[in-house]
């Protein structure tokens, strides 16, 4: 005898019920206009997309500081949203969930011949990374993208897409030969920046700061260095030093607004010390 359907409530609320079927069924109820929540019946794409981005960061700070319990969380807030954006697209009748699966299955097939395909896997991740955008540029191709910039994502962090927008430009040819002419134009812009700093409007002036930023994107491609991870890190370091400067001024029975600027930079530099010290 065939079981009968489980109904919503049961669904969401037995624990045992397969994982993905829960939250989809959550998410559909979360959204139903007859009794659904307020809140996220008012959202849309561009109203859920910031806080998609925010979670895709949270599982990268996650990962960073290597809290596997906090990750779990944060991997399922990431989860949410794809099921968020989907829910949406199926309500205005563009795709569902399983579409979604499906086309991310789909591809990862196609982009990996020598594993679920004929090819050979005999060859280096170096190669392996050559036809990926190889596969990747023939998939532009087909959804008529002739230009060499075409599909890099506008909603990307700045400085991310900086780099993959000269990457692009580079495997055509367009790119400087080597570091030193980067470390030559940093130079150039930064003295532009100078003299725009002194004479110029501030729309010149963010003109310039732009150009100086894109080439430390440049000098970090350059250098094998992600910018948004030396910049995450670079803001991890003044947290923490700052933080030292506020339990240092704790101790003197002060706040920061009670100390000065010139107290506050002995104490950055003690604790600057401290950990160069501690590092050996």
């Amino acid at each position: 005898m065939a079981q009968r359907p489980l109904t919503s409530d049961e669904v969401i609320h037995d624990p045992l019920t397969d994982p993905m079927l829960r939250l989809r069924e959550i998410m559909r109820r979360l959204r139903d206009p007859m009794g659904g929540c307020p809140w996220d019946l008012e959202q849309d794409f561009a109203s859920i997309a910031p806080y998609t981005i925010e979670e895709a960061y949270e599982v990268a700070d996650a990962i960073e500081r290597q809290d596997w319990p906090d990750l779990k969380g944060e991997l399922g807030d990431l989860l949410l949203q794809s099921v968020y954006h989907a829910q949406m697209a199926e309500e205005a009748g563009h795709f569902g969930f399983d579409d979604v699966a499906r086309t991310i299955a789909d591809k990862m097939i196609a982009r990996h011949p020598h594993v679920f395909g004929e090819e050979s896997r005999d060859k280096s991740a170096d190669q392996q990374t050559l036809d990926w955008e190889r596969l990747k540029a023939a998939e532009r191709a087909k959804r008529a993208e002739a230009g060499v910039l075409d599909g890099v994502a506008q909603g990307l962090p700045a400085l991310t897409r900086a780099v993959k927008l000269q990457n692009r430009a580079a495997r055509v040819g367009f790119d400087w030969p080597s570091t030193d002419e980067v470390l030559e134009k940093l130079v150039e812009e930064t003295h532009e920046l100078i003299a725009a700093h002194q004479s110029l409007s501030q729309d010149e002036i963010t003109e310039e700061f732009g150009d100086l930023l894109f080439v430390m994107a440049n000098l970090a491609r350059h250098l094998d260095i992600d910018p948004e991870g030396a910049l995450r890190a670079a803001n991890a370091k003044f947290t923490r030093r700052f933080g030292s400067i506020e339990a240092a001024l704790a101790q003197r029975g002060k706040h920061p607004q009670q100390s000065t600027l010139a107290e506050m930079d002995a104490l950055w530099d003690a604790a600057k010390r401290a950990e160069r010290a501690a590092k050996g």
